[in-house]
């Protein structure tokens, strides 16, 4: 008997709605889309309406084949896609390329429930054409921005280079926020702190000297001058003399209550989640990537366990309305539920009208779902559930009390008694309202320390306070925060860059192409990306212009919605005005000034010529003590720094901000790498300065060392210092890793070598430390087999620890909440929660990590997991047994053997590099993400 197909984009999303539809519907998935823009040449028609080539992907061949087959079956076609732009125009391709003989209905939903899908199937419409055109009016603008422009970086600055619509002006965004760090001149002031002795005590800070306010970091601007105020005098700079002078002259005193002010507090709630800020709040609150957000909400969405998880709007349905006021009830009481139902209304207007995201109707707490979500899908369905309850609770309220203090004190800049005015504040919450369920981060709610709870006493105007403790205490002023994956999506929100759902793959993809990479939590440039942004700013500025990017959305909305044509606002854009009063012009032109109504494609063929390219490679950081200008310059094998014909190889864990001239002097004095410090058996012996320190290497990849397949190398010892660095030290180093002997029990050879964490002796797997690098060179067989004898330690500071005791304590992991340490193993030091091990990253310094990057080490670590199709926490015991299995055949196996099969396995790898280097250019070209 024939049945409807219905056809969805993920496996995951099918097998969800199959089981409300039952076996009355066969329902299929697209996986995505099944066609595209083939990926090698423009693959449109400029000259005939823009019309495009596409063709199906390999996949989407599959896909249409096994669907075709399907169809012949089937008494009608259903095409449930996401009821988005992108979900619209796969409807569409299904549509084109399937052409179905029975009857087609467009089924749409935004959260896969019974009630949900039960109505939809009642309830179907056809295709939305207008959404459609606005969909592939961004795929061709797309590909037509990264065509043409993508080859002017490939001349003028580097192959292979990108440049997108969305994705250019976001590493402009990194790029000034890195530029005005290096402009940034940092200063020192100077504050007092007073600790009382009352019952509870207090914190009080330094506020005013001699009726002049005291400068804190806010009031200088990036040249680290005071900022005059338009009204009142200019605050004070306290510097240390004066500030310890002054902390002198009131130690000891009493502080008099110059004035107590009560304010009633009262806080509430935030909306619901929407894209931008489920992104902004699990990047926070869970550490994880914007693309972690989103692959575990579209997972959450597709299996049924919240809305649909891009959109733009923050309103609820009835239906969830009544839901989540009855869920506060019956989780908090009655007192906590807000008196009437509350909307919210969005900021910004934007073709994604549905719902905001929260968990679908019937309701169910976090420990209802636990058993069915992992660590990080709970995380985030708790985060939702949170923000949706607090959504519709009461206000939080209580009492604000602000108090002044005074006493005199001399000072000594000018031997006079002054008067010195410190202030105080407390927020006492006499109920909690909605912060019972949720708490926003203070990056999202604007709001400072003064919010948090602190209970000052009863004092009155008047009154004499004892102080218990006075410290001066120094302060720098900081330059502005780099971006991380959070603030940059809040960025981008506020000017209309992108779509929210396009934000986690255009930051992704901004350090995939090696424009943007990750220190720490942080956003850092690298030095191509300065090169890009600043030939695109000098010569096709309106292409990475805020307000262009914003506009683009604009039309895009206005031809969604039918009110411009597709065709003539692409030949607009890539034409320019042409004198045709039937095409109007756009938002805003891809041209400025003079070059405003060009287009795209005279804009490109006009500035080319015009373009430096030793200039756009070009920045200068100072110059030498003789005078010599010393500039940094992107390289085709990483960054470096020039003195006339002097270079220098910049390390690639080196930020922007960090490279001074100072440093850049000394890269550029430090021994060359290409010149050899001498020769060991015929072949050159180099010192090197590489991502992991300096190192010395015997021969080259050309000329190797007999009997090795590339050059020998050996890391310096740390007493050693690179600039002094002689023959001698490199033939000592060289002798490693050195082989000890055998251990006469079993025969396994054991070495003694030097690693990045430092001085090992090593048999097979089982790696000792050694206290000291120079032992490397001395110790003996019966020493080493001594160390075997004993439980195996890692030594950290001088001091021993047991073998899996922790280096560093961070906290709890706010998506497993298990403890998180660092620990050194094998292969270095990691941090784990117990169940996710995670190596430290590019960048990352030990003694430097905080709680926050250890916690997304671990949600990277835990997304690559799932990508492979684990589960996080679960050891594979049956590989390990395989393992083991295979490693004692392998001992029965003869030397000669085990050579083989090494060169075997190596030949085999070999076409692999050879496949990626095939790999088309064109693939960078368009921007696809956006």
């Amino acid at each position: 008997m024939a049945k409807p197909l219905v056809v969805v984009e993920s496996p995951a999303k099918a097998k969800t709605l199959s089981k409300f539809l039952g076996s009355d519907y066969d329902v299929r998935a697209s996986v995505g889309h099944v066609a595209d823009l083939p990926s090698k040449g423009l693959n449109i028609d400029v000259e005939n309406g823009f019309k495009p080539t596409y063709e199906l992907t390999d996949r989407g061949k599959t896909v249409v084949k096994e669907l075709k087959a399907a169809l012949k079956d089937a008494s009608e076609l259903y095409l449930a896609t996401d009821e988005d732009r992108e979900g619209e125009a796969i409807s569409w391709h299904l549509l084109e390329y399937l052409k179905p003989k029975v009857p087609v209905k467009r089924m749409v939903f935004h959260e896969i429930t019974k009630a949900a899908v039960d109505h939809a199937v009642n309830n179907p419409r056809g295709i939305d054409y207008g959404m459609v055109d606005a969909a592939e009016t961004r795929r061709l603008l797309d590909r037509l921005y990264g065509y043409e422009v993508s080859p002017v970086l490939w001349r003028r600055v580097n192959r292979g280079l990108s440049a997108g619509r969305v994705q250019s002006p976001t590493v402009r965004l990194i790029v000034e926020r890195e530029r005005e760090r290096i402009a940034f001149v940092s200063t020192d002031y100077w504050d007092i702190d007073a600790i009382t002795a009352t019952d509870p005590s207090f914190d009080s800070k330094l506020v005013g000297v001699a009726g002049a306010k005291v400068a804190t970091g806010k009031d200088f601007n990036d040249s680290g001058q005071i900022v005059s105020p338009k009204s009142g005098k200019t605050p004070v700079q306290l510097n240390e003399a004066r500030a310890r002078g002054l902390a002198e002259g009131l130690d000891g005193k009493q502080f008099t209550v110059r004035s107590v002010e009560e304010k009633p507090y009262r806080s509430s709630p935030k909306p619901p989640f929407m894209t931008s800020t489920l992104q902004q709040e699990g990047g926070r609150k869970l550490r994880l990537s914007s693309s972690q957000v989103m692959r575990v909400a579209q997972g959450l969405y597709e299996r049924g366990f919240i809305t649909y998880m891009r959109t733009d709007d923050v309103i609820l349905s009835e239906e969830a309305m009544a839901a989540t006021r009855d869920a506060v009830t019956s989780e908090y009481g009655s007192k906590y539920l807000n008196a009437a139902p509350k909307q919210y209304k969005k900021k910004t207007q934007g073709q994604d009208a549905h719902e905001a995201i929260r968990p679908t109707t019937p309701y169910r707490s976090p420990d209802a779902v636990s058993t069915e979500l992992n660590s990080q899908e709970l995380a985030l369905y708790r985060l939702i559930w949170q923000r949706t309850l607090a959504s519709q609770m009461a206000d939080a309220a209580g009492v604000t009390v602000s108090m002044r203090l005074a006493a005199d004190s001399v000072d000594r800049s000018t031997g006079e008694l002054v008067d010195c005015e410190f202030a105080a504040s407390g927020t006492t919450i006499t109920f909690p309202g909605y912060r019972a369920v949720y708490v926003a981060s203070k990056e999202e709610t604007g709001e400072d320390a003064a919010d948090k709870e602190a209970l000052l006493p009863p004092l009155r105007q008047g009154d004499r306070v004892p102080i218990s403790s006075i410290t001066p205490n120094g302060h720098t002023t900081t330059p502005p925060p780099r971006f991380t994956e959070a603030s940059l999506v809040k960025r981008l929100e506020e000017l209309r860059i992108g779509r929210p759902s396009t934000w986690a793959s255009i930051i992704q993809t901004v350090q995939d192409r090696g424009y943007v990479w990750k220190k720490g939590q942080a956003l850092v440039p690298t030095w191509t990306a300065f090169a890009v942004i600043r030939l695109l700013e000098e010569h096709f500025e309106a292409l990475v212009d805020y307000e262009f990017t914003a506009s683009t959305e604009h039309d895009l909305d206005a031809i969604a919605k039918g009110e411009r044509q597709k065709d003539k606002w692409l030949q607009r854009f890539y034409w320019g005005d042409q004198g045709d009063d039937s095409v109007p012009a756009i938002t805003a032109e891809a041209g400025d000034g003079d070059d405003a109504l060009l287009g795209l494609k005279r804009l490109v063929e006009e500035n080319l010529d015009h373009i430096d390219a030793a200039e756009i490679n070009t920045f200068p950081l100072g110059s030498d003590p003789d005078g010599n200008e010393v500039v940094a310059k992107p390289g085709k094998y990483g960054p470096y720094v020039k003195r006339g014909e002097d270079t220098a190889s910049v390390p690639d864990d080196l930020a922007p901000d960090e490279l001074t001239v100072e440093k850049a002097i000394e890269l550029l004095n430090a021994p060359k790498m290409d010149d050899p410090i001498g020769e060991l058996d015929g072949l050159p012996v180099f010192a090197k300065n590489g991502r992991y320190g300096p190192y010395v290497q015997w021969g080259d990849h050309d000329n190797p060392p007999s009997g090795l397949e590339k050059p020998k190398m050996s890391s310096l010892f740390q007493t050693m210092v690179f600039e002094n660095v002689t023959m001698d030290d490199a033939e000592k180093l060289l002798q490693l890793p050195r082989h000890l002997g055998d251990d006469p029990a079993d025969g396994i050879p054991i070495f003694a070598n030097n690693g990045r964490y430092g001085p090992y002796v090593m048999k097979e797997k089982d790696y000792r430390n050694i206290d000291s690098e120079d032992r490397l060179l001395e110790i003996t067989l019966d020493e080493a087999l001594k160390i075997y004898s004993e439980p195996k330690v890692y030594k950290r500071g001088g001091s021993n620890l047991a073998a899996k005791g922790p280096l560093k304590e961070f906290g709890v992991d706010p998506v497993s909440e298990k403890n998180v340490t660092a620990k050194d193993g094998r292969f270095g030091v990691y941090v784990t929660d117990g169940e996710t091990n995670a190596s430290l990253g590019k960048g990352d310094r030990l003694e430097e990590i905080s709680p926050e990057r250890a916690y997304e080490l671990l949600a990277i670590r835990r997304e690559a997991i799932i990508a492979k199709g684990g589960t996080p926490g679960k050891k594979a015991k049956a590989t390990k047994k395989k393992a083991a299995a295979k490693k004692k055949a392998a001992t029965k196996k003869s030397t000669a053997k085990k050579s083989t099969a090494k060169k075997k396995a190596a030949a085999k790898r070999a076409p692999a590099k050879t496949a990626a280097a095939k790999k088309p250019l064109i693939t960078d070209v368009a921007d696809d993400a956006t």
